[in-house]
């Protein structure tokens, strides 16, 4: 936009130069040599100041330019009243290669030397004589103006459109981290509450398996062929979880059922008197809810089993009007739950994770995890989610 301007300006400056000398030579007037010499060293000291690019940074040099130029067409102005129409254009020039303190005094000199040489031509000054020069300036300075305010206005919504561009990069790229960390935080308790507890339990039997042979090799393939139920069991979690379906202990049937099948698991490899007690009447759950339930559950029970030196395991599923709850009480040795260090650091040694992630699995859900145990005491965890009251069909209740 701003080259279309400029090639205008220039145009417009050789076709007034044109008309002067042409009006010159059809008016037969004795100057007119002079015109057309003096309008020929205008147009090429105008024309060479495009190709001089100290004009376009340096304030002094285009202020001389502009020096020589105004005084040029001042010649010209003396030998022909034409010449005051050049005094339009030469307001866009100062206009835009002067700063405003000293454009405007500028174009108020050319101004007064336009309305000058005209009256000294025509011997006379009328309104008309003033007023076309002044109003000229004034539009010229108007529109030079108007124009540098869109272009501020321009400027300011391009740096503003490209601060949001660059905001929302910023903001799809914390989202994107965050994803990514969640993700993780889900693969991390997932492979925790399955890969890892039916890794322990098949440790677990083959320990055994190994201490009962030679000598008693009927327990010993019965430990070997419970390990390989596990180990199919935790092959089928394994795919489930990275197919990001639900457990296939849910899919085979209701969650108290999957928490019976748990209980009854994890007593046949561990050697622990584990009891599943439901409260209430079943409802269905979202399924969110009982994948975390269960989870939870898994968790819980694997750290009896590895940690609490345990004889007993109560484990009760309660459904209340808006809420569920799951109770895990163990008879074991117990402990401080202030005490444990937090997951990841030095001091965990790889434990302590598990009662993170059922904590992180009931906030999710809205929920709470509350952990009580003292040495010598036992461990009791109980979580409670809430979920909308819903009918008891009969399929839950059977």
């Amino acid at each position: 936009m701003l080259r279309v301007l400029r090639t205008c300006l220039h145009l417009m400056v050789a076709a007034l130069l044109a008309l002067a000398c042409v009006r010159a030579l059809a008016a037969g007037a004795a100057d007119a040599p002079a015109v057309l010499a003096t309008a020929a060293a205008l147009f090429a000291l105008y024309a060479a100041g495009p190709s001089l690019p100290r004009i376009r940074t340096s304030t002094r040099a285009a202020a001389l330019w502009l020096g020589a130029v105004v005084l040029i067409w001042t010649v010209l102005l003396a030998l022909t009243p034409d010449g005051i129409w050049l005094a339009f254009p030469l307001f866009f020039v100062q206009m835009h290669l002067l700063p405003l303190r000293a454009a405007l005094p500028a174009v108020a000199a050319t101004t007064v030397i336009a309305i000058a040489g005209f009256g000294w031509h025509t011997h006379t000054l009328s309104v008309g004589t003033v007023v076309g020069p002044v109003l000229g300036a004034a539009v010229a300075v108007a529109v030079v103006l108007g124009y540098e305010a869109l272009y501020r206005e321009s400027e300011a919504r391009r740096r503003l459109i490209e601060e949001l561009t660059a905001a929302r990069s910023d903001l799809a790229a914390a989202e994107h981290a965050a994803g990514v960390l969640a993700e993780r935080e889900r693969l991390a308790r997932e492979i925790h509450d399955t890969l890892a507890q039916g890794l322990s339990s098949i440790q677990l039997l083959l320990r055994a398996a190994e201490r009962a042979l030679p000598e008693r090799p009927g327990p010993a393939l019965g430990h070997i062929r419970q390990a390989r139920t596990a180990a199919v069991d935790n092959l089928a979690e394994a795919r489930r979880f990275v197919s990001a379906l639900s457990p296939p202990d849910l899919e085979a049937g209701s969650l108290p059922a999957a928490l019976e099948r748990l209980c009854a698991t994890t007593a046949r490899t561990s050697g622990l008197a584990v009891h599943c007690h439901l409260s209430g009447i079943p409802t269905e759950l979202p399924t969110p809810h009982e994948v975390a339930l269960l989870r939870i559950a898994q968790s819980a029970l694997a750290n009896t089993v590895q940690h609490a030196a345990a004889d007993r395991v109560e484990l009760t599923l309660s459904y209340m009007d808006t809420e569920v709850a799951l109770d895990v009480v163990d008879d074991g040795a117990g402990f401080v739950p202030s005490g444990l260090p937090a997951p990841g650091s030095a001091a965990a040694s790889g434990t302590g994770f598990g009662l993170a992630a059922m904590r992180a699995r009931a906030r999710a859900l809205h929920g709470t995890l509350a952990v009580e145990s003292a040495p010598g005491e036992g461990t009791a965890i109980a979580v409670t989610l809430p979920c909308p009251a819903a009918p008891a069909t009969p399929e839950a209740a059977s």
